[in-house]
């Protein structure tokens, strides 16, 4: 049975037989969409057997049913280059590549790991190998091929089984590609784990040979601790007794009688209590130490009853089982009770499904699905190749979405962290935003180009500092990659000694709970260990620009003043400034009439003179003192030709000795001087002096 935890991961299939399709069966049976990357003869396993009786073709071969349910097929000659152009246009949108081929085929293909994770950077490339990739670890059997039963040999696994010690066995089923299979199924989810926190991928393999020692791990610790070179022993253990398969009058059965307490069950269920209590067989030890006699005396009573009796008496008592043929496993009504015999339906809806083996994992909140048929060979060859592509977003649009994305409101924040030898770290930020509660968690965006990006991927603890509207300074100083930043900024260590800045409206202090890729940028989110506020108003971020709380009260007051309020704007167009002709020859700022002033108004006089004007934000107020005369200026940029009675001057040839407004001649001087150092400040004030909200907050400017 199938579940969907997996739907959205795409992986391409390069692998055949046993090991890789494997790998791929566990991920595709819970929801992946694996492709099979097939050459025109198609999986080797296709053509295995066994065959149905109603399949005189042999086109459905048992092994491939049953490994490569719930797949997609498609057919490419990676030795053509059409093929291997199809197959990078498929990785560049794929999460999981799986092969299993000799160490160097991918390569001389041209379809490395690497030159697909050049397109593709997160990309987990996984390989079984026989005896894994020079990547890891160049062995000497590195271009051996290998199969199950060479796994089995030299990894040890062979040299443990069998009926004594001269008699070395295969275990049955493939398990020397199986559990690399399984291995591997681990290793994938673990790589996709780290890819989808930083959005780099990797290359992992895993070698049969390594697999089979893993599975033999005890083989390792026996002969590390004693010298001994374990033999096969047949069905019983070398340490513990009674443990192994006993005879029955109808078959065998298995006991594994590792407690004392089970020890004693087991005697009383036998009629003789008494050994229960021996000191010959009453602990672990002693009945080690005796188990040829153990073993005899429990194998003598089980023989002379049927598995069923046996059932009957020791089932859920101690560890028993009985040895099942798979025509037991059919009738069991355990694994009809845990679905372990599920169906595949055939292609052909006429035609009856086939019976396999269910996946094993059962999970809570994923009620299991149907399988879905295996594929025929290149089915859907045209649905993946033929598949209309997204074009990629052109600059407008690119412009237009940034437009958009900027119409979100937001404050400012300064993330700090210390590097691995204690240096601090920090950069300006404004995606950020609470999560929970409970447990208190917050998220802070970082772009994959910021300078740091891969500092705070690696940190343990970051602090998030959101400034206040007298620290546009330190986000300046923060949006830059200036080496002194710390240096010039007052801060004092938190939490986990992480730089938190003094004056900020307020600070957390967090621990890495998660790190998430998002397209472009990582999201950072922590558990909040501290946090701290003050009394101040916050400096938000609108369109590209940064604006503070609490100016609309002088802006009222000004519009207020009745009849002398003009409205104007400092307007941009190619790092030119438009300018209004004056009768007599001089500039002034293009802007309304008194007494007929707005915003509208504004674009409206500039759009009858051909002129479109985008308004960003409020830029300046000025009060003159002499006239009693309200100016509200804005800062924005404009698109046409300059009309007749206006004109384009650069910034550094403003003619401000032909400005006679006192006012706008020192708000262009401020202008042209902070272009320089692309961070503007709010200006509200008079003719002669006044308060500039900017960078290092509300200071006094004189002119």
């Amino acid at each position: 049975m199938s579940t969907q935890i997996l739907k959205g991961l795409r992986v391409l299939d390069l692998s055949r037989m046993l090991s890789g399709p494997y790998c791929t069966m566990m991920l595709a049976d819970h929801g992946a969409e694996v492709i099979k990357i097939e050459d025109k003869r198609g999986d080797t396993s296709r053509n295995n057997g066994p065959f149905r009786d109603d399949d005189p073709e042999h086109d459905w071969a048992g092994y491939f049913v049953s490994l490569n349910r719930n797949k997609k097929s498609v057919q490419l000659d990676l030795k053509s280059e059409a093929g291997k152009e199809a197959f990078r246009k498929l990785a560049a949108s794929a999460d999981v590549i799986v092969e299993n081929f000799r160490p160097g085929v991918m390569d001389r293909l041209g379809l490395s790991y690497e030159s697909l994770a050049e397109t593709n950077p997160a990309l987990v490339y996984a390989a079984i190998r026989g005896f894994g990739d020079p990547r890891t670890g160049d062995s000497p059997y590195g271009k051996w091929p290998s199969y199950d039963v060479v796994a089995q040999a030299m990894g040890g696994l062979m040299a443990v089984t069998g009926p004594d010690a001269d008699t070395p066995t295969k275990v049955g089923p493939g398990i020397g590609d199986v559990f690399a299979g399984m291995m591997m199924s681990f290793g994938v989810m673990t790589a996709l784990r780290e890819a989808e926190a930083t959005g780099k991928g990797q290359f992992l393999d895993v070698a049969m040979y390594d697999a089979m020692i893993s599975l033999c791990e005890r083989a390792v610790y026996l002969h590390d601790m004693t010298g001994e070179i374990p033999k096969p022993e047949g069905n019983g253990h070398p340490l513990l007794a009674p443990f192994g398969l006993f005879p029955t009058n109808d078959g065998s059965v298995a006991l594994g009688i590792v407690d004392d307490s089970f020890w004693q069950v087991l005697a009383t269920a036998m009629g003789k209590p008494e050994l229960g209590t021996d000191p010959r067989y009453a602990t672990r030890a002693a009945r080690s130490g005796n188990a040829t006699e153990v073993n005899g005396m429990v194998g003598d009573w089980t023989a002379q009853r049927s598995k069923a009796d046996l059932t009957e008496i020791l089932g859920g008592n101690v560890p028993f089982g009985p040895l099942n043929t798979i025509e037991d496993i059919f009738r069991d009504p355990h694994v009809a009770a845990r679905k372990m015999l599920t169906h595949v339906p055939h292609p052909d809806p006429s035609r009856s499904p086939w019976t396999v083996a269910a996946n094993p994992l059962r999970f809570g909140g994923h009620p299991p699905t149907a399988f879905a048929s295996p594929p025929r060979l290149g089915e859907h060859t045209e649905t993946f190749l033929n598949a209309a592509e997204t074009p990629p977003m052109s600059d407008e649009e690119k412009r237009s979405l940034r437009g958009a994305f900027g119409t979100f409101a937001t404050g400012v924040t300064v993330v700090t962290t210390r590097q691995k030898d204690g240096t601090p770290r920090g950069f300006t930020a404004n995606s950020f935003s609470s999560v929970s509660l409970d447990p208190p968690l917050l998220l802070v965006c970082i772009a994959k180009s910021a300078f740091s990006c891969d500092t705070f991927a690696e940190a343990d603890h970051f602090a998030v500092n959101i400034l206040s509207e007298d620290q546009k300074a330190v986000s300046g100083l923060f949006a830059s990659r200036a080496p002194d930043k710390f240096e010039q900024a007052d801060w004092h260590p938190g939490y986990a000694e992480m730089p938190v800045l003094d004056g900020s409206l307020g600070s957390f202090v967090c621990e890495r709970h998660k790190l998430v890729d998002a397209g472009d940028h990582l999201i950072l989110i922590g558990l909040v260990k501290e946090h701290a506020k003050s009394d101040s108003q916050p400096l938000g971020y609108f369109g590209g620009s940064y604006f503070s709380i609490g100016l609309e009260e002088p802006l009222v007051n000004a519009a207020g003043a009745g009849g002398k309020v003009s409205i104007g704007a400092v307007m941009e167009r190619d790092q030119k400034i438009l300018l209004q002709k004056l009768p007599d020859g001089d500039f002034c700022v293009p802007h309304t009439v008194e007494g007929n002033s707005s915003l509208d108004r504004l674009t409206d006089m500039l759009k009858t003179k051909g002129l479109t004007a985008q308004l960003d934000y409020l830029y300046a107020i000025y009060s003159e003192s002499e006239t009693g005369h309200h100016g509200i200026y804005y800062h924005g940029t404009v698109s046409g030709n300059a009309p007749e009675n206006m004109a384009y001057f650069e910034l550094s040839e403003l003619p401000l000795e032909n400005i006679p407004s006192t006012a706008e001649r020192s708000m262009l001087s401020r202008y042209r001087d902070e272009y320089k150092h692309g961070s503007f400040g709010i200006y509200q004030g008079d003719e002669a002096s006044g308060l500039v909200h900017k960078v290092a907050g509300m200071h006094q400017s004189k002119h």
